[in-house]
């Protein structure tokens, strides 16, 4: 074979880096910490995660393809796309297309549409196990702690809830990047499957019994109205606790709840409404 038709065989190859590019931890730990520290960076309701997911890419990025500018905004621009999930437990998602952008540079056949099925197929079932057990559960818990060691004006509280809030977050956000980048697309069957229904679930269930006895035992209201008919001194709140005790602290729970998702007013606005109950309340005597 002349040294002609070699050179044109090797022109017909696919191109393969001449040594496998692998990334290093240095480089690893950036990508997670540009996550977690710029998750929602220049967040819009058209792209929401999608710059901070960048961001987060971005190490790895310039050490697969060094120098190659062109080649970088290429593999980045799709990333810019909408992204949304729960930012903690989130960062799976992106350990998982780090490593698959890693796969994509050694020349292994993924393509860029594939990693961005596996972004929109796992944003929607992360949230849903984040949300429920971070937002919903373990926020309300280490708060409901808080709340009872800040009695008296105790600084303890507060100090409580940073420290341990952050520790556990960075903790997983850690540990979840690197499981995904180390799992890559296994680690999908792991949120998509009929397990998953059931851990989102669970967590739900678990999120509403804490929502619920935290109202029940930090949510004190109680009405001051008291008058007499027919000579008999009547104590409204001696009669509502003689019918259903601790009733006005439900009504309360339910309206704020019905606010919320009903009639779908902002947090601020529900504050607001409760302010203006609250302070009517009190001047027409019935708090």
């Amino acid at each position: 074979m002349s040294h002609e038709t070699l050179s044109e065989n090797n022109q017909a190859l696919p191109s393969i880096p001449s040594t496998a590019i692998k990334l290093d931890k240095s480089t690893l730990n950036r990508c997670w910490l540009n996550w977690a520290m710029h998750n929602i960076t220049v967040a819009s309701y058209d792209r929401m995660e999608g710059h901070g997911f960048v961001k987060a890419l971005m190490p790895a990025v310039e050490k697969m393809y060094p120098g190659d500018i062109a080649k970088q905004v290429e593999v980045l621009k799709p990333h810019t796309a909408y992204f949304n999930t729960e930012p903690q437990l989130g960062a799976i998602v992106t350990g998982i297309v780090v490593g698959m952008e890693e796969q994509r540079a050694n020349g292994e056949p993924v393509d860029a549409n594939s990693i961005q099925t596996i972004k929109n197929s796992l944003m929607g079932p992360i949230a849903g196990i984040g949300d429920s057990s971070i937002q919903g559960t373990l926020i309300p818990i280490l708060l409901s702690i808080a709340i009872s060691l800040s009695y008296g004006g105790s600084m303890l509280g507060p100090l409580f809830y940073i420290i341990v809030f952050n520790v556990l977050i960075i903790s997983l956000s850690y540990r979840a990047f690197h499981s995904g980048y180390r799992l890559g697309v296994k680690s999908v069957d792991y949120f998509v499957s009929e397990n998953a229904n059931k851990i989102r679930e669970c967590m739900s269930i678990i999120g509403v019994t804490v929502i619920g006895g935290i109202a029940s035992s930090y949510i004190n209201l109680s009405t001051s109205l008291k008058f007499t008919s027919g000579g008999v001194n009547i104590d409204a709140q001696k009669i509502l606790d003689g019918i259903f005790p601790n009733l006005l602290p439900l009504l309360a729970v339910l309206g704020v709840w019905l606010l919320l998702t009903k009639f779908k007013l902002s947090v601020v606005k529900t504050m607001l409404v409760t302010l203006l109950i609250s302070g009517v309340g009190a001047f027409i005597g019935i708090f």
